[in-house]
């Protein structure tokens, strides 16, 4: 056999349940998991409890960040739970259960640990063993062979590729089919105003048995099932399923599809060798003409993989002399070929296959092949010995090996023997790639979890500046779909992260300005959680939040800006401002006020006081940054990025004028500076600085240094203010900074881990605030007081805390608060906090 690179599977983190005397999660029979695009993994177990002798089916959801803290819901499910489905926009879960019942949950208040069933369907008393959300119409190819091309448009280009379902204008219809054993599918659909449409229908006329089954979806809007009867002696059938909406009604129409005999019953040699059919999958949602089949004794089973290609059909030479027009073109046909097969190999008990889509013609295959980029190319089949193996997609060959704790690296024929006897071994029962396919979950027989890294070069060892690109083109995916890119961190040491976001940002670079303003945010989120990793550039995390919001600050009160005259010029009152601003390089606040028309920023005075807390922190962070200006030498200080960023500072100097506009209106809205002496204006001289160190670096080309003079009245601040503490966002508390040294890391559900041997942290003690302290609401910036005693929600990938509900009820807090309702402002999904957070 082959030898395989060592590091091409390592174990990142288990988690498993704590053992409990009277109740245990024992794993229900077929074990379900699912990982969404969000990163948020969802899986099943059995709650049994002793006394009562009953079980509850139970679904449990994690963020792969804070595994340990488990969301667990009773499902309601009266059967066991055979099918779990994420949507396409990985916010909400199907999951489907033997008798028949499908549900649907959503996040409440858009937080990832409270779910709440809100929709369903059902076939009342017939198991359900296929479920998927209907296509959405939206498909991307990547191509590995333009990983190195300038523009995102062609390294991921979209693919034609229709919705199952369209309402009026083109918009895809949201809904979900299912099939079940008796062969029937059931197509429920979700109409714009909550209400679900439902209908069932036979899969053909002769209904028979349907013990595993498959969803896939067709470029022109078809939808693609596969079914078998569990038997490997019996046809695997295929069928074209239609939606349409007639009359307000879901209206179901199938038609047959050429069906295949796996090839191993054909074969005389292995003939009766494989009784059954275990697993059943098309190759991906989006692709109907390849499928994987997998045929297994009581201890061995087989892999093959089909595709379906359209071949012409030879004519009798009687039937050409007849019709000449068929002698020139032979009638086609649709007909299953098997592209690959394996050799008889252990029983396998799960199988997982890649969410990438990568595309697959023959020269992306062979660039990937030479510079050895394979995710997206492999599935995982995991054995019951408790192996884990890595096949290539197309020729099913060996890629990669992982030896769980119980599978020993085979050693003779004795030792084999001896185990096998043992008893059963712990193996995954369910699987799941990540969407990059760069990581690994699997959900074992005792209900553990288990999180695997898989390398980018399947352990090839590679020179940096290729590992570099690897990683670098799957977190630009990552940045053009608005997927969650944690499982790419796993992969990214500290010496590649000061490359890394020099990288990023020069494609970022290249992209035209319409593209760059749409992901303007995402790359600088981007950016915060790559210096996370590692000690020399952990300050720039503070900066990089600190960046997106004041982008977000700057949007929202330039948007509450309104035109005097409702037939206005072509631009806005903030565009117009941004742009006098511009232009005005004035170092005296008024000189530049003068240029502006003041009744475009005439607010009520309760918005105003409104939005006082914001504008304390424009005016704190721009005294604080030119109080740090002296000790610049100094990069470990947060803040210090933004005295070299000209476009971060033209948005303070713009802000610092609106607010010197809104003084005037009411006062009490102005940042409020301790000073010495009562007779000095201190924004007019913070604005005077301020414009001084923007014009060093307004244009990037050329950045000049700080003169002395600024440099010397910079020194002076301190005494003539007093400085203020600025409130840092903590450095959050997940696993992934805990995963670099690859020593595996063991957690329990519901039990956050100690920090400990966390070097990074330690450095950055000094700006964050010790548990006994006040602490504070980052988006609103409101003090909550050192117990809180209102509910909050925090961050799961920046740690940021804002409170659940809003203490305001003004139009323009409302507008700020839209911001970030549903995500937070660097793009992670919120978690409630429990109240005795401190």
């Amino acid at each position: 056999p082959r030898r395989f690179a060592s590091g091409a599977m390592d174990l990142a983190y288990v988690c498993e349940w704590e053992k409990k005397p009277k109740s245990n999660h024992c794993p229900s029979i077929p074990l379900v998991c699912a990982w969404s695009c969000r990163n948020l993994i969802a899986f099943t177990t059995d709650l049994k409890n002793e006394e009562e002798k009953d079980l509850t089916h139970m679904v449990h959801i994690i963020d792969t960040e804070h595994p340990w803290d488990v969301y667990s819901v009773n499902s309601g499910h009266a059967e066991v739970i055979t099918c779990l489905e994420w949507d396409q926009s990985g916010s909400r879960l199907l999951s489907a259960d033997a008798d028949g019942h499908i549900k649907c949950w959503s996040m409440t208040d858009h937080l990832a640990n409270s779910w709440e069933n809100t929709v369903g369907s059902m076939v009342e008393g017939d198991p359900v063993v296929a479920l998927s959300w209907l296509h959405n119409g939206v498909k991307l190819a990547l191509h590995v062979e333009k990983s190195g091309a300038s523009n995102f448009g062609e390294k991921f280009s979209r693919v034609k590729f229709s919705p199952s379902l369209t309402l009026f204008g083109g918009k895809p219809m949201e809904g979900w089919i299912a099939v079940t054993i008796s062969g029937l599918v059931t197509v429920s659909l979700l109409k714009p105003n909550g209400q679900v449409l439902t209908s069932t229908e036979s899969l053909c006329r002769l209904r028979c048995r349907v013990a595993l089954a498959d969803v896939a979806f067709t470029g022109g809007g078809n939808i693609v099932v596969a079914t078998s009867d569990g038997s490997s002696t019996s046809p695997v059938q295929f069928y074209k399923v239609c939606v349409s909406v007639v009359n307000e009604k879901c209206k179901i129409d199938t038609e047959i599809l050429p069906s295949l005999f796996m090839r191993c019953t054909t074969d005389p040699a292995r003939k009766d060798k494989y009784p059954a059919i275990t697993h059943l999958k098309f190759l991906a949602r989006d692709m109907s003409e390849q499928v994987l089949l997998c045929a297994s004794n009581q201890n061995s089973s087989i892999v093959e993989c089909w595709s379906l290609r359209k071949e012409g059909l030879p004519v009798n030479n009687i039937f050409q002399q007849i019709s000449p027009v068929v002698g020139d073109k032979q009638p086609m046909i649709l007909k299953w070929r098997i592209l690959s097969a394996t050799n008889d190999l252990d029983r396998v008990s799960a199988v997982a296959l890649p969410k990438l889509p990568i595309s697959l013609t023959n020269t992306d295959l062979k660039v990937a092949n030479d510079t050895k980029f394979f995710p997206g190319l492999g599935l995982a089949l995991a054995f019951h010995d408790g192996s884990v193996h890595i096949v290539h997609r197309l020729s099913l060959q060996m890629m990669a090996v992982f030896y769980g704790s119980s599978s020993q690296r085979p050693v003779d024929e004795q030792t084999i023997k001896r185990q096998r006897t043992a008893g059963p071994l712990v193996h995954f029962k369910a699987m799941q790639l990540s969407w990059t396919s760069l990581a690994l979950a699997g959900i074992d027989s005792h209900g553990k979890l288990s999180m695997l890294r898989i390398s980018p070069s399947m352990g090839h060892v590679l020179d940096m500046n290729m590992s570099l690109r690897h990683l670098l083109f799957l977190l630009e995916y990552c940045m053009v779909t608005g997927y969650d890119w944690w499982d790419i961190l796993l992969h990214v040491q500290p010496n590649m992260v000061q490359n890394l976001v020099e990288k990023l940002h020069e494609e970022y670079m290249r992209q035209n300005a319409a593209l760059q303003q749409v992901l303007s945010t995402r790359i600088v989120a981007m950016k915060a959680s790559l210096c996370k990793l590692s000690s020399s550039t952990i300050a720039r995390v503070c900066d990089y939040h600190a960046k997106l919001f004041l982008i977000a600050i700057s949007c929202t009160l330039k948007s509450l800006l309104r035109p005097h005259f409702l037939n206005t010029p072509d631009k806005s009152p903030g565009d117009r401002l941004t742009e006098i601003c511009s232009k005005i390089t004035d170092i005296d606040i008024d000189k530049v006020m003068i240029n502006l028309k003041t009744e475009e920023f005439v607010l009520e005075m309760t918005t105003l006081q409104s939005l006082q807390q914001l504008i304390q922190w424009v005016g704190d962070f721009v005294l604080y940054l030119l109080a740090s200006l002296p000790n610049q030498g100094s990069p470990v200080r947060p803040g210090h990025s933004f005295l070299r960023d000209g476009a971060s500072l033209g948005m303070f100097r713009e802000l610092m004028v609106v607010i010197r506009i809104w003084g005037l209106l009411k006062p009490s809205c102005l940042p409020v500076y301790t000073a010495t002496s009562d007779t000095q204006d201190s924004m007019s001289l913070l604005f005077r600085l301020l414009t001084k160190l923007w014009l060093c670096c307004r244009e990037e080309n050329h950045i000049t240094e700080p003169d002395d003079t600024l440099i010397d009245e910079c020194c002076l601040l301190p005494s003539q203010l007093l400085i203020p503490n600025i409130d840092w966002l903590p450095i959050n508390d997940g696993i992934i900074s805990k995963l670099q040294n690859k020593q595996l890391v063991r957690l329990q559900f519901g039990k956050a881990p100690g920090l400990v041997g966390h070097t990074v942290s330690s450095q950055f003690d000094a700006f964050v605030r010790a548990p006994g302290q006040p602490k504070i609401d980052h988006l609103r910036r409101l003090h909550l007081g050192a117990y809180p005693t209102e509910e909050c929600k925090s961050c799961t990938r920046c740690g940021c805390v804002t409170m659940l509900k809003s203490p305001n009820k003004v139009t323009a807090v409302k507008q700020w608060e839209q911001r970030w309702i549903k995500n937070c402002l660097c793009g992670g999904l919120w978690r409630r906090m429990p109240l005795s957070y401190s």
